[in-house]
């Protein structure tokens, strides 16, 4: 499973024109599921997008997560209405490039089985007390938003593959 994790102020995703989800301020997620991905690996993931400390702190350090960031604007009374997780389902982050000049799918999970796995990362973030919009699975989409710093975090799993992992 690799996901692409980006700060924003704000982000959308339409599908013919209508938008299937908007945020308007947390995190946008692209969600690639991976050929033997298991619930786990979604498990980790959406343990590792809530908790990922991203978003400033009062002295300007990236220290809290889009979890901790909510108490502090709802504190503050600065919370935005849509704050939370825009989760875009996207198999070419499986792309294989290293070869040729047309990438390789052959790494990303049976459309059913992402699917399930993509629904289940939704469903885990959302246990964690955040809101999750969504695009539509296998749709042609649009996603506009503002990058926020600009931060983009690339995130792979199952462990193993080269992730060292700090708790800090």
């Amino acid at each position: 499973m690799k996901a692409v994790v980006q700060r924003v102020k704000n982000a959308s995703v339409s599908v013919e024109g209508k938008v299937s989800g908007s945020i308007t301020e947390g995190l946008l997620v692209y969600l690639g599921v991976a050929r033997g991905d298991a619930k786990a690996d979604a498990d980790w993931m959406a343990d590792k997008v809530a908790n990922l400390r991203i978003f400033e702190d009062n002295q300007g350090k990236m220290n809290l997560s889009v979890k901790e960031i909510i108490h502090v604007k709802v504190n503050s009374h600065d919370i935005q209405p849509r704050f939370g997780v825009l989760a875009v389902s996207q198999f070419t982050l499986l792309a294989d490039a290293r070869k040729g000049r047309r990438p390789y799918y052959g790494d990303a999970a049976d459309p059913i089985e992402a699917k399930a796995l993509y629904e289940y990362f939704m469903d885990k973030i959302m246990e964690q007390g955040l809101l999750c919009e969504s695009g539509v699975f296998q749709a042609h989409m649009e996603v506009a938003y503002t990058n926020d710093g600009p931060v983009t975090i690339l995130l792979e799993h199952p462990e193993g593959k080269n992730e060292q992992v700090s708790e800090d």
